[in-house]
């Protein structure tokens, strides 16, 4: 099969549509298909405007432009992808799709205009914008367009369902769970919390969404509610919100509780997690979580908000605990740092029971996207809005 994926951010970009969309071609590789990813971001080089790299079999078409701050857009993208369309002639489109993705939503359109089979995955949650969009479908054709709809999670699946009011499947992340599986924790630590620290980890862009500073001060407030030396947080990511998390760790006086690691490597995390017990995902907006996955698997407790797409691999008590607010994370810290028997039983379940979301799963989830894709395009479709 020729598959063709569309995503406004693909590497050296990171972040989870980076990551995810290109795992997903290079399995697909592997797997025996044809992959191309048609994407506006630049390549290491500055590469653009049509250059093809091919990176682990995967042919990356680079049609972005030199715009200020990077953003991946083009104003010639619609061209450059109608013309790599007609070049290529895929069996299959699959778009990745953000909040805002122009140029992602440009693919979809000018895909479903050329009656591709054409498969659409929201990555993000649509909350603040349902309403705005669903006005938007309902002024268009886009209700009635021949494509599979799909999120990464059943709360992101949830909002998209209320702006197209019509099927929405769930395309979950994967990762590879031999990679992130347990190892053994240090040893001579004692109980974490009881006799020795607590250790925390983050894994993040420190970017104002994924709410870095407010995880400063919650734990923050959680250090001053236990002894000395009970909490150790490390944040693991770089970003633009970088600046503010520094000073906020100066202005809570908490350079001996809070590290900031900056942006590691795969490797580099995978290590990390194996010194730390408890992973803290703060983010109100999450649609699948896969930082939280993977420190899942490698048998970490999670304490995460209630309402995202870590729900899908997190149940409340046994995995993990699930909260509602900044408050009760706070509880949470300080609960499972006064608590070691309930951290105990928690790190016991998640090094012994192997989470989902395993690439065999999500190949086969992404199939049978194709397979709706395919039969949702009929010779007799109307083109896609404009």
């Amino acid at each position: 099969m020729l598959i063709v994926h569309v995503s406004d951010c693909y590497a050296p970009r990171t972040g989870g549509i980076e990551s995810q969309v290109g795992d997903l071609a290079a399995r697909q590789v592997a797997a025996g298909h044809e992959v191309h990813v048609l994407t506006a971001t630049l390549g290491v080089g500055g590469e653009r405007g049509g250059v093809v790299d091919r990176e682990h079999g995967v042919h990356v078409h680079r049609l972005g432009a030199r715009i200020p701050f990077d953003l991946p857009v083009n104003p010639v993208g619609p061209r450059l992808v109608r013309e790599a369309y007609a070049a290529l002639r895929p069996d299959v489109v699959h778009v990745h799709a953000g909040v805002l993705s122009p140029f992602a939503y440009d693919g979809a359109r000018i895909a479903l205009d050329l009656g591709l089979p054409t498969a659409i995955t929201w990555h993000c949650m649509l909350d603040g914008v349902v309403g705005a969009l669903r006005a938007a479908v309902g002024r268009t054709r886009w209700q009635q367009t021949p494509a599979a709809l799909s999120a990464v999670s059943h709360a992101a699946a949830a909002r998209v369902r209320q702006v197209f009011g019509t099927e929405v499947s769930v395309m979950p992340n994967g990762i590879d769970l031999d990679l992130w599986a347990p190892r053994t924790f240090s040893e001579g630590r004692g109980r974490p919390g009881e006799q020795g620290p607590l250790r925390l980890v983050s894994t993040m862009r420190l970017a104002p969404r994924k709410r870095a500073v407010p995880l400063v001060e919650l734990v923050g407030q959680a250090a001053r509610r236990l002894p000395p030396d009970r909490l150790r947080l490390s944040i693991i990511g770089s970003g633009p919100a970088q600046g503010r998390v520094s000073s906020t760790v100066a202005e809570q006086g908490l350079q001996h509780v809070v590290e900031l690691r900056g942006r590691l490597t795969r490797p580099q995390v995978r290590s990390a997690y194996t010194d730390a017990e408890v992973f803290l995902a703060p983010a109100e907006l999450e649609a699948f979580g896969i930082a939280a996955l993977e420190a899942r698997t490698a048998g970490l407790a999670i304490v995460a908000r209630r309402g995202t797409g870590i729900e899908e691999f997190v149940e409340d008590g046994v995995d993990g605990l699930l909260v509602a607010d900044d408050a009760e994370m706070t509880e949470a810290i300080v609960h499972l740092a006064r608590d070691g028997r309930l951290l105990d039983g928690m790190l016991t379940h998640n090094r012994a029971v192997r989470p989902r979301f395993g690439w065999d799963d999500v190949l086969g989830a992404a199939d049978a996207e194709y397979a709706r894709a395919r039969a949702a395009k009929s010779p007799t479709s109307s083109p896609a809005p404009h």
